[in-house]
Parts: C-alpha cells; sequence; structure tokens
C-alpha cells in the first residue's frame, strides 16, 4: 500500500466511524420519537421502519450502476448530503407525510454509503491488506453505533420534543462533517464501465448473475443476514422476553454482550481467519451459530433458573458477536475479489441489496414466529445456521485458490518465484 493509498484510508475509517456514531445517536430511539414523542402512533412508526428499508432496495440497483461509472466518491457525497437533509427534515417534521419522507431521504442516503465507502476501500487496498481494512471498518461502525447509542441516550428525554430534534441535528452535522472529510480522500483511479465501450448497464447485470460464485454468494449472504441481524432486534428479542422471561435491561446487556464481543474479538480473530480458507471460515459460522441458537432454546425452553436463562441468552448474543468479527474480514473481501475489474461498485451495491432484503424479511418472519411458536423458531434458526456451513462449503468448490484463500495462493506464487500479481485474477 502507497502512502497515498494509506492516507485515503485513514480518512475513509474516520468516515465509517462518524457515519455510524451519527446514527447511533438516532436509530435506538426513532420508533419512540414517532410514536409517542410526535404523536403519530405505532402504525406510523412502523411505516417509518419499512420505508427505510424500502428506500434501499429503490436505490441501491441504480447506485451500484453510479459508482461504476461515476466512481464511489461523487456518489458517496450525493449519498451524504441526501442522509444529512433527511435526519434534519425528520427531527423537525410534525406531520405522517413529513416524517415519511424525510425517513426515505434518510434511508435512501444511508444505504447508499455502504456500497460506496466499501469500494473506497477495495479501491485504496491490495489483496494482502483488504481483510484488515474490512476487519477495521466493522470495528469502527460497532465502536460509533455503541458510544453514539450511549451519548444519545443520556441526551433524550421523551418529555421533550426539542432533545429529539437537537439528535437529528447532530445526526446531520456528522454527516456534513463526513462530507468534508471525504471530499480530500483521493483515491487510486480504479478502472470505470465507459472506459470499456461495448459495457452496457444491463451487461454488467447480467455479467454479474452469470457470475455463479457471485450468485451463490448472495444466496449464502442473504441466509446470513436473515439468520442473524434479522432477528436481532425482533424474533430473537421476542423470544427472549415471551419464553425466556428476560427482562428489558437484560435484553440491553445481551445487545452490549454482542457490541463487547465483537470489539474485543475482531483483531484476535483476524490472523486466524486471514490464513485459512474463506469458505469455510463461514462455514464454521454457520456451526457457531447453531450452537448459539441451541444455547437460546435452552434459555426459553429449559428448566433451569432465572438467572442461568438470563445467562444463556446472553452469552446467545456473545457467540453471535463472535461470528460476525469472523465474518467482516471475510465476506467483502471476497465480494471484491469475485468482482472484475471496474465492476467492484456493481458487485458491492448487489450484495448490498441482498443484506437488505433479508433485513426486511427477517424481522417479519422471525417477530411473530419468536413472540409464540417458541420451539419451532428455534429449531428453524438453528437449521439455518447449518445451511449456512452447507453453503459456504458448496460455494468453496466454485471459488479459485486467490478467491478462496489469498495468503496461500500468494505464498504458492513467491515460492515458485513470481509475484503476487501473477495469481489467478478475481474475475476468473
Amino acid at each position: 500500500m502507497t502512502r497515498a493509498m494509506g492516507a485515503a484510508m485513514r480518512r475513509i475509517h474516520v468516515g465509517n466511524a462518524l457515519s455510524a456514531f451519527g446514527l447511533g445517536f438516532t436509530v435506538p430511539y426513532l420508533y419512540v420519537y414517532v410514536a409517542q414523542v410526535r404523536g403519530l402512533g405505532s402504525v406510523t412508526a412502523g411505516l417509518v421502519l419499512a420505508v427505510f428499508a424500502v428506500a434501499a432496495l429503490v436505490v441501491l440497483p441504480f447506485a451500484g450502476r453510479a459508482i461504476v461509472r461515476r466512481g464511489p466518491l461523487p456518489v458517496l457525497l450525493a449519498a451524504l448530503v441526501t442522509a444529512a437533509v433527511g435526519a434534519l427534515s425528520l427531527g423537525l417534521a410534525s406531520s405522517a407525510a413529513a416524517v415519511l419522507l424525510s425517513a426515505a431521504a434518510l434511508g435512501a442516503g444511508q444505504a447508499v454509503m455502504q456500497p460506496a465507502l466499501a469500494t473506497m476501500i477495495v479501491d485504496c487496498s491490495s489483496t494482502e491488506t483488504r481483510s484488515r481494512a474490512f476487519a477495521m471498518q466493522f470495528f469502527l461502525q460497532n465502536l460509533g453505533l455503541g458510544v453514539g447509542g450511549l451519548i444519545g441516550g443520556h441526551l433524550v428525554d421523551t418529555s421533550s420534543t426539542s432533545s429529539f430534534t437537537l439528535l437529528f441535528a447532530i445526526e446531520a452535522a456528522m454527516f456534513l462533517l463526513l462530507v468534508v472529510v471525504m471530499a480530500t480522500v483521493r483515491t487510486p483511479r480504479a478502472p470505470r464501465v465507459e472506459d470499456a465501450p461495448g459495457q452496457s448497464g444491463q451487461g454488467s447485470w447480467k455479467q454479474l448473475l452469470g457470475n455463479r460464485a457471485m450468485v451463490q454468494l448472495c444466496v449464502l449472504g442473504f441466509v446470513l443476514f436473515f439468520a442473524c441481524y434479522g432477528q436481532f432486534e425482533s424474533g430473537l428479542s421476542a423470544y427472549g422476553v415471551e419464553a425466556a422471561g428476560i427482562s428489558t435491561s437484560a435484553l440491553g446487556t445481551a445487545l452490549a454482550a454482542n457490541t463487547l464481543m465483537i470489539v474485543v474479538a475482531q483483531f484476535a480473530v483476524l490472523k486466524f481467519v486471514e490464513r485459512r480458507k474463506r469458505s469455510r471460515v463461514i462455514a464454521a459460522v454457520g456451526l457457531i451459530w447453531a450452537v448459539a441458537w441451541a444455547v437460546a432454546g435452552y434459555a426459553g425452553l429449559g428448566h433451569g433458573s432465572q438467572a442461568m436463562a438470563t445467562a444463556a441468552f446472553i452469552s446467545t448474543y456473545a457467540l453471535f458477536g463472535l461470528g460476525e468479527a469472523m465474518l467482516s474480514p471475510t465476506l467483502a473481501p471476497l465480494v471484491a475479489d469475485l468482482a472484475p475489474t471496474g465492476l467492484a461498485g456493481q458487485y458491492n451495491s448487489a450484495f448490498a441489496l441482498v443484506k437488505q432484503l433479508a433485513l426486511a424479511i427477517g424481522p417479519a418472519v422471525g417477530g411473530p414466529l419468536g413472540a409464540s411458536l417458541h420451539a419451532p423458531y428455534i429449531v428453524a434458526f438453528l437449521l439455518f445456521s447449518l445451511g449456512i456451513t452447507v453453503l459456504a462449503l458448496r460455494l468453496g468448490r466454485r471459488l479459485t485458490l486467490a478467491q478462496d484463500q489469498p495468503w496461500a495462493a500468494r505464498s504458492r506464487v513467491v515460492s515458485r518465484g513470481g509475484s503476487a500479481a501473477e495469481a489467478v485474477p478475481a474475475d476468473a
């Protein structure tokens, strides 16, 4: 990595931390703000959360093409300004229509930030440094969300509308500050689609869908996000309260345990993960999460004391955090290595779209199951986790050595007297 790439990467990481910090201020309190503080009711609050998902699903297919054609930085700056306008408008909105429109702007901006930042990380990293770069991104995102939520919780007052307006104003300020920081980033010029005249937007999507390994990774990604992130604040929390008798304070402790595990384990597992096949790392995550669901089953369906049930439930979230720490240096670099030259933005956006679909469907399916059908809920998601292991091992058969185990591929090239650049190309 050159000095210029290192300087750009540091600014990108600052950007990730600032955006997560801003989101942490408002996301945990959005439902309360709309339903109670603004007095618009639970239906409108539910619609606001749905609008976030719908806005992401609408803009992400276009975001990938824009990143490929214009580069990630202009797209990121536009997304940040859109999100800032949405956040500030949401803090001032008093009617249902204004709240929904503001949420759409904020949700669209947030959604586009993810693939744009991911593509900038790809452009500013090499195969050797990419896993560590994405691990740092995930670490800073969780740290920013946690610190933002903690500070926001001390500032917010449900009896004062102005306290929420302040929260959204701070979030908007974080996005605008990020515009200033990111405008100074100078990334290496990556190839764009216009450099290849025969490549059309429809053609690039057709090329992506023709990449069997990428399609399998998207299916695997959907199951990953559906069975984990899509359950955190819906099905699993409902199951904990209804089946295991978990208090709201213990639920908060479980979420904190998840974040703490990620922060503590992220770099401890990085060296282990970097030297192993990515497909087998993902398969191991499926097994860890299967154990997590089994522990959750004991918490709600076992016959131990309440203290044991609470400890088991908190352990479930911690085990999920361990799996997340293993995935962060694995999934995103694999998406980047599967992308042909110049199409990293398209592939990042496609994977982000899959993630949003899983996060939209996951709570809708898991919420009712977790609240009422306790045993079927645990069995179903334990099987989903084992399915992750199976899908990951199948994916491994389609990956080249350079895609599945870059470290080993580099070692083999060097032992033959070549250079890392002679390894199998990413679009093989």
